[in-house]
């Protein structure tokens, strides 16, 4: 399969150092993200596209290649080809007659031709002659460039012809690697989600920080949708998930500050403690999920009184962005379901929280906070490559298996459904459920509870954390279903 990669159009204006660097980093990130498919693939880069070409024959491979690809920050749109010798006009037509000619009898069709290079023809020319003779020659009802039924597709570059079988759209962007890093703050919701991949997309390598209040079932919810967004998006970077105990801090702002600035002061809290991790990282800019006046501590005097403890850029992409735009990006995404199930933990409600809080209140109140609380709470973060944040947290979690399903138990398949379904669970005479793993815990009280479940997935991890959290939950009628 050879595949033409179109770059994001805004890269073509940079200058053209910039432009080298982009595309550069772009490939790289390509051969990462595609290196387990096809170790190798072959990418190669000219001035405003990418050819990749690779070997891979295997339908389900070639299809987990574009949906890679199609997720990849840099890439605009990319096309499936096939590559032939310059020839004359007669050859092209054959070549086009033989990808396209059964498809034409009685269709409305067009010929559309791009054409980079020094020719002693344009780009029209070949459209007229190539339309015309297609148009007697297949049996064709006639030619529209307004609205066809079908379009034959071609590409010229110097003395090669491309005939484009299908394009494919990508999210565009800037490629991750070739900007700076920055640091996101999670809670695992529509907001910070939508904005930790609208920073991916824009090409910044995203680390992600969650500050946890008190919720083992929080903590992995988050961690779950980190990493479906990194591996989604981002794969082609290591990045830090960085999970910061915040249960002391929250009873320290519960015990000592006033009801109504507790929201404030604990998103400054959180700002100042981000920013402590962030120049461990090295990194100069935050990111958060805010949006102008969403709730109280989001207004524009608090989003000021918040960000002055720290001298780090804070970045909010979603600033201007209403609520329902946000969740329609989040189903778009795939983040949506993760935050409809998200397990919450609201440590602070105000009563009559303060929308416009004063800076000389707000330092009055933290004047009795014991920051070696925040202290404690940073010297205990915990810092794990994204990539290995699942199998980490399992390693100490000893949940029973079974390699063999008996009659009467239900098994759950929790894996994501796109898995599922691509990979259908099918175990003879035992009734196999699909319940994905962001659904599970709000969803497993209202099964039978005289039933035994088995939990299954592919590396048994996600399986047995979600089965040792419902057992912490009182459930005893669970177990991990790992088949040998």
């Amino acid at each position: 399969m050879k595949l033409i990669v179109k770059v994001f159009p805004e890269i073509t204006i940079k200058s053209r150092p910039v432009r080298t660097r982009f595309i550069r980093q772009l490939a790289k990130n390509i051969r990462a993200v595609l290196r387990d498919l096809d170790p190798a693939v072959v990418v190669n880069g000219v001035w405003d596209n990418l050819e990749l070409e690779t070997r891979v024959t295997d339908a389900k491979a070639l299809k987990d290649m574009t949906e890679r690809l199609s997720c990849m920050p840099g890439i605009a749109h990319f096309l499936q080809v096939d590559e032939y010798p310059l020839g004359d006009f007669d050859d092209i037509t054959e070549k086009c007659k033989q990808h396209f000619g059964h498809s034409l009898e009685g269709k409305i069709f067009s010929v559309r031709c791009k054409r980079a290079g020094k020719h002693p023809f344009s780009s029209m020319d070949v459209e007229k002659y190539v339309g015309s003779k297609l148009r007697r020659e297949c049996g064709a009802a006639g030619i529209s460039l307004k609205s066809p039924e079908i379009e034959v597709r071609i590409e010229i570059r110097d003395q090669r012809l491309f005939v484009i079988h299908s394009q494919h759209n990508s999210i565009g962007g800037y490629p991750l690697g070739a900007l700076e890093q920055t640091l996101v703050l999670m809670s695992g919701g529509f907001d910070s989600t939508v904005a930790a991949y609208q920073i991916m997309r824009r090409g910044l390598m995203s680390h992600f920080c969650f500050f946890n209040l008190g919720g083992r079932a929080h903590e992995l919810g988050v961690m779950e949708v980190a990493h479906f967004i990194w591996k989604k998006y981002g794969s082609s970077q290591r990045v830090l998930f960085v999970s910061v105990p915040f249960e002391e801090v929250l009873g320290e702002i519960l015990g000592k500050v006033d009801n109504s600035h507790m929201g404030v002061v604990l998103k400054r809290m959180m700002l100042r403690a981000a920013s402590s991790i962030a120049d461990r990282l090295h990194i100069d800019a935050l990111v958060t999920g805010e949006a102008i006046s969403q709730v109280s501590s989001q207004t524009l005097p608090n989003l000021s009184l918040i960000d002055c403890v720290t001298d780090k850029l804070v970045l909010r992409p979603l600033i201007a962005s209403h609520k329902q735009d946000i969740i329609d990006l989040a189903e778009e995404i795939g983040t949506a379901d993760f935050a409809k199930h998200m397990p919450e933990y609201c440590g602070v409600i105000s009563v009559n929280p303060k929308t416009h809080a004063k800076r000389h209140r707000v330092e009055h109140e933290e004047k009795e906070f014991d920051m070696a609380v925040l202290e404690r709470a940073l010297e205990n973060a915990k810092l794990v490559p994204i990539d290995r944040v699942i199998d980490e947290l399992g390693q100490d979690v000893q949940i029973e298996e079974v390699s063999e399903a008996l009659a009467g138990q239900i098994v759950i398949d929790i894996r994501h459904p796109d898995s599922a379904e691509d990979e259908p669970l099918e175990i003879a005479g035992i009734d196999v459920q699909t319940l994905p793993f962001y659904a599970l815990n709000a969803r497993f009280k209202e099964l039978d509870n005289s039933r035994q479940y088995l939990l299954y997935c592919d590396k048994g991890v996600m399986s047995r954390l979600h089965a040792h959290h419902l057992l912490s939950e009182g459930y005893a009628n669970v177990r991990v279903y790992r088949p040998s």
